[in-house]
């Protein structure tokens, strides 16, 4: 038999599966909070709900050498995850950030669109 938790509407299990990305790799976008507020930069990697952004949210990491990968050891800086909900869309156009939403074409197509101005983000 299912858990309780598995069969409840309010369920996080349920509500994934139907959860669109409105983030997604490529996708330019702002920092919203946090350390990094008012920073933007692309998405390089999607993780759930954290997304790693190009040269934000910089952390050092002090690695040991490893000779069989030719690593060398040392203290690296790569970017750290951030929590999908302190990022939003950044529109190039009107340079700011903006909501994002979802619209279904004649064609049937689901495409990402700009809440404000209602132009289509996807191509």
């Amino acid at each position: 038999m299912l858990a309780p938790s598995r069969l409840q509407a309010g369920s996080c299990e349920i509500e994934r599966e139907f959860v669109m990305n409105r983030i997604r790799k490529g996708d330019t976008v702002l920092v919203i909070a946090g350390k990094n507020k008012g920073q933007h930069g692309e998405v390089t990697r999607v993780d759930g709900e954290r997304v790693f952004v190009q040269n934000v949210n910089l952390v050092k990491r002090h690695t040991k050498p490893n000779p069989q990968l030719q690593q060398a050891g040392g203290i690296v800086e790569r970017e750290a995850p951030i929590h999908i909900s302190n990022v939003m869309l950044y529109d190039l156009a009107t340079g700011k950030g903006e909501r994002v939403g979802r619209k279904t074409l004649g064609d049937g197509r689901k495409v990402r669109v700009y809440r404000s101005t209602g132009e289509v983000v996807d191509a």
